[in-house]
């Protein structure tokens, strides 16, 4: 991680296992007055750029657009969710282009009112753009409650939630990586709690 360009104003990054409740803790963040830089929604920006069309198309064929013209997000993802190499082969074309976004959004952010700057980004060690933060935050729960919330939220089995967390880098590693951690295994008071008490420090720094 690098030292945050704002003069003192932090970069957050926030990470954790799948349906750990990042955007819950990102949320809350914005809510407490950080600009909040939602990396899946930069993602779905990127992929309406031509030249990202054509390499998806050149790449994956025909089969993973709409009639509309417009990449299918699920079609891709059947594609390089199977397999560790077409996944880094969508990272490559991806990644950069949304780190530009990101480091847009980072400047405007910095030059703002905001507290801090939060890096929403499920991806964000596995992409590299941790070296854009000066902290990062775990946001912690356990296997068993992660499953339940993508089950209920995205209809989910087991099979598909252990094999998406495979293709991330190990949760005892990103723990390992980050600077704080967050709890998110009870109530969401008591998330808010945890966020409330991790900005304080990182603001102290």
């Amino acid at each position: 991680m690098m030292n945050s360009p704002g003069k003192g104003k932090p970069v957050v990054g926030i990470v954790g296992g799948i349906g750990s409740g990042k955007s819950a803790v990102s949320a809350r963040l914005g809510e407490m007055g950080c600009d909040v830089i939602d990396c899946d929604k930069l993602g779905h920006a990127v992929l309406e750029d031509e030249q990202v069309r054509v390499a998806i198309r050149g790449r994956w064929g025909a089969g993973v657009f709409l009639h509309s013209g417009e990449v299918s997000r699920d079609a891709l993802g059947e594609r390089v969710f199977s397999d560790p190499a077409e996944l880094k082969a969508l990272g490559e074309i991806m990644y950069p282009r949304i780190r530009e976004r990101i480091i847009e959004r980072i400047a405007a952010g910095l030059a703002g009112p905001c507290l801090a700057v939060v890096i929403d980004a499920a991806v964000l060690f596995e992409a590299g753009w941790d070296d854009l933060c000066s902290h990062v935050v775990f946001v912690d729960a356990p296997a068993e409650e992660r499953f339940a919330r993508v089950r209920r939220g995205r209809g989910w089995d087991y099979q598909k939630f252990q094999a998406r967390e495979k293709l991330q880098i190990p949760l005892d590693i990103k723990r390992h990586r980050c600077c704080y951690t967050a709890s998110n295994s009870s109530s969401i008071s008591h998330l808010h709690e945890e966020c409330d008490r991790v900005l304080r420090q990182i603001i102290r720094g």
